[in-house]
């Protein structure tokens, strides 16, 4: 295809009916690295999220295994005997795949294949395969199929090999070796590759530029957005707080398209809710970058509620890996308000000890209801900037008395002859309104 065929790509929509895929490995063992320092507990807990990974992709694991060591191989990530015990164990156990806990570099996945016999695959293609299956929105979509292009470019050498081994030692008549076809078909392939990633870049970019435009259009509104390590429960807690009826599923990533609903409020205040997608440890920083639009929730919102599974036993892990993630993206300065979720499973003296341990933190169970008061309370506060206090109005102001009942929380009211005595829960925005009525 000549170089302008190419380019005129960028005239048509982008066909993502065309990128269904079914992975055909259904069985696959696990594998990972231990270096020095890190506890048989943390392989074990890294090694049991990464079985989630491949259950909720639709893979069966049938054994997981690690070897201490503190640098990976250069060429083939694990070391020789490690591998040739894998390889026989895997073909007495008839598993199809091995996947690797961190992403491997394309020379190692080539070499790994080519040497042992062994199809592999790593963390960052489990992550990118369920990203796949779950998209469901146009915008999600995109930003998967972006990463996934941005995945396999480097690793197209693996795909096409076989062709230099064919025919790269084929001649020419005049004696010099012609260029295997293999290489030519990498060729074409990358520069496809390259025009996809930029048209969906240019599609992404014009989604982008929409959200800005809808952003600007609510300036007066409050955001506020949930953030959390996935499966921490933020889409039970967002239907309990909205009635919004999203999805929840007991699998990692049931999330991926930003939902965005009003959430009402006891002062009236027009506040948005967004629950985004979850985050998990070692997020591929391609997959980061291409879910930028997705993202925009969370750099745009007034209040981050960072969601933790607390009858977790390693939340403080996941507590450091989302603020890492918040971080990267550049919304760490953002005000967050910590929710302890899932306190229904816990007994009363590890609730006792974790309120010691975060007292400003809401202790939750989105699943049951229990706090859900609460919680709206310190979201008012925080966001908000509530306050409660006690004013007096001469009886030629009874129109504010109304405007209060529409835009704050009347706690007391009594109609006295010197005047009327109220004590209201009002936002920081309306407090001009009664600040020359205020008592002690």
């Amino acid at each position: 295809m000549e170089e302008k065929e190419l380019f005129e790509l960028d005239e048509y929509e982008l066909e993502l009916e065309e990128w269904e895929q079914e992975r055909a490995e259904k069985t696959a063992f696990l594998a990972s690295l231990v270096r020095q320092g890190e506890s048989e507990a943390d392989t074990k807990a890294t090694l049991k999220e990464l079985e989630r990974l491949a259950d909720t992709a639709g893979i069966e694991v049938l054994g997981s295994y690690s070897q201490k060591k503190n640098n990976p191989e250069r060429g083939t990530f694990f070391g020789k005997g490690f591998l040739e015990d894998i390889s026989q164990k895997m073909l007495a156990a008839q598993a199809e795949l091995l996947i690797v806990n961190e992403e491997l570099s394309p020379m190692q996945g080539r070499n790994i294949e080519r040497d042992y016999g062994i199809k592999v695959i790593d963390r960052t293609e489990v992550i990118l395969s369920i990203f796949h299956d779950h998209a469901r929105t146009r915008e999600a979509k995109l930003q998967v199929r972006l990463a996934e292009l941005e995945y396999q470019l480097p690793r197209l050498k693996k795909l096409w090999g076989h062709f230099d081994k064919e025919r790269g030692s084929v001649r020419s008549t005049g004696g010099s070796a012609t260029r295997g076809m293999g290489e030519k078909q990498i060729e074409i392939d990358k520069r496809l590759i390259k025009v996809q990633i930029r048209r969906i870049h240019n599609a992404i970019d014009k989604i982008t530029h929409q959200k800005e435009t809808q952003r600007k259009q609510r300036i007066n509104t409050k955001k506020i957005c949930l953030v959390g390590y996935t499966n921490a429960g933020k889409s039970t807690l967002f239907n309990q707080l909205t009635q919004a009826g999203v999805l929840v599923e007991d699998k990692l990533f049931a999330t991926l398209d930003s939902t965005s609903r009003q959430l009402k409020l006891s002062t009236g205040n027009p506040v948005v809710l967004s629950d985004t997608v979850g985050f998990i440890s070692n997020l591929p920083h391609h997959l980061v970058a291409s879910f930028r639009a997705t993202l925009m929730e969370v750099l745009d919102a007034d209040l981050l509620l960072h969601i933790v599974d607390s009858s977790d036993e390693r939340y403080e892990y996941y507590i450091e890996q989302v603020n890492t993630v918040l971080q990267q993206i550049k919304a760490d300065n953002i005000p967050q308000v910590l929710v302890l979720n899932k306190t229904d499973l816990l007994d009363k003296v590890y609730r006792n000890l974790l309120k010691k341990r975060y007292p400003d933190a809401a202790m939750i169970s989105a699943a049951q209801g229990i706090n859900i008061d609460e919680l709206v309370s310190i979201v008012e506060h925080k966001a908000l900037g509530n306050q409660t206090l006690s004013i007096k109005l001469p009886y030629d102001k009874t129109s504010l008395v109304s405007k209060l009942h529409e835009i704050a929380v009347i706690k007391t009211e009594d109609y006295r002859e010197d005047g009327i005595y109220l004590t209201v829960e009002i936002s920081s925005d309306d407090r001009y309104l009664i600040a020359e009525y205020t008592v002690e």
